[in-house]
């Protein structure tokens, strides 16, 4: 069974933090990028590499790589994205979406099902999150149950 996730932008840690609790609480939505399968850590750590050109090993030294605003042990797990990340989508064109998607679709995270195309479907969609994110200067969050 595969995890949904929820990518959305926020102005900072606090405030992603608090709009994870009033969603939980009254359900107000955040129009935030849902997608099964495809976690902030491994799955896309490995497209912003190839989308980069950074090592994996660097990325995951990042200081916002994958940092955990919710306790490690709680359910509900909220973790931060990278700017680079960000900036790296956000900057992009769909031919460069074409070019990554191939190679990100055959890391072995990934389970029968993720196709280059909508990997590059992922990322046009995450780019409607990350151009007005990087633009007013927000963060990228990934919120998802553990």
């Amino acid at each position: 069974m595969s995890t949904f996730y929820e990518y959305f932008s926020a102005p900072d840690d606090e405030a992603a933090f608090t709009d994870l609790f009033w969603r939980q609480v009254e359900e107000r939505p955040l129009s935030p990028l849902s997608v099964k399968g495809l976690g902030p850590y491994v799955e896309l750590g490995q497209g912003q590499s190839l989308l980069t050109g950074v090592p994996y090993d660097e990325i995951i030294r990042l200081p916002r790589f994958c940092r955990f605003l919710t306790d490690e042990a709680s359910e509900q797990a909220l973790v931060t994205v990278t700017d680079e990340l960000r900036d790296a989508v956000a900057t992009s064109t769909p031919d460069r979406f074409r070019e990554v998607a191939e190679p990100w679709s055959r890391i072995e995270e990934f389970s029968p099902g993720w196709d280059p195309e909508s990997l590059v479907k992922f990322l046009t969609d995450l780019a409607e999150v990350a151009v007005p994110a990087r633009a007013a200067g927000h963060h990228l969050y990934c919120e998802f149950s553990m």
